[in-house]
């Protein structure tokens, strides 16, 4: 039985010990561009989801979920948000296609998370994955409002909606007028 448990503990050691060279010398590829092994992608949303069910805490959101919340969720979520989650026009961004893992489409596909998990993920944002943390930025109400419309992204008052929308005419540009060259002065012969 002794000698069992230690091939086991043995086994164990190798296992760490080979995983760690592997890294450490490089024969783990961390490119962006290059699709994860199916046991990498499994292990880390894995990881990403214990770690969010341990360490969110259990609180209610403090806001409706009326017009007002969900129009000023919307702001917050086109100016911070959109770039990388989409909008209903473009649900999937080229930039946040270029992310790996993949950046959540949310037009395409709303988040589905207790809002204590969806505010402890905006709030802490998510290593390695470049979802920042956005508790430097924003408040914890403003936060509150991007949760309340995520929540309710695919049922939003056309109010919110209408946030989505290009202005019909973008104000002239104007530019300073460019500065008259100066005169060139005379050229003296000698």
């Amino acid at each position: 039985m002794k000698s069992f448990l230690f091939g086991i503990i043995l086994t164990l050691i190798a296992l760490l010990v080979g995983g760690y060279f592997l890294l450490k010398h490089g024969y783990v590829n961390f490119s962006a561009d290059r699709q994860p092994s199916e046991f990498e992608d499994h292990l880390a949303m894995s990881a990403v989801d214990a770690s969010t069910e341990r360490n969110a805490p259990e609180q209610k959101n403090p806001l409706p979920a009326d017009e007002a919340t969900l129009i000023a969720g919307a702001q917050l979520y086109v100016n911070h948000c959109a770039g990388c989650h989409g909008v209903p026009a473009n649900p999937e961004s080229q930039f946040g296609r270029s992310f790996n893992p993949p950046v959540p489409a949310f037009f395409k596909d709303a988040p589905d998370m207790p809002e204590n998990q969806n505010f402890y993920i905006i709030q802490h944002g998510i290593r390695w994955t470049g979802m920042p943390a956005w508790n430097k930025i924003l408040t914890e109400p403003q936060i509150w409002q991007l949760v309340t419309f995520l929540s309710h992204i695919e049922k939003l008052p056309p109010a919110a909606l209408k946030e989505f929308e290009l202005p019909a005419t973008f104000p002239a540009a104007t530019a300073p007028a460019p500065a008259p060259a100066p005169a060139s002065a005379p050229m003296h012969m000698h």
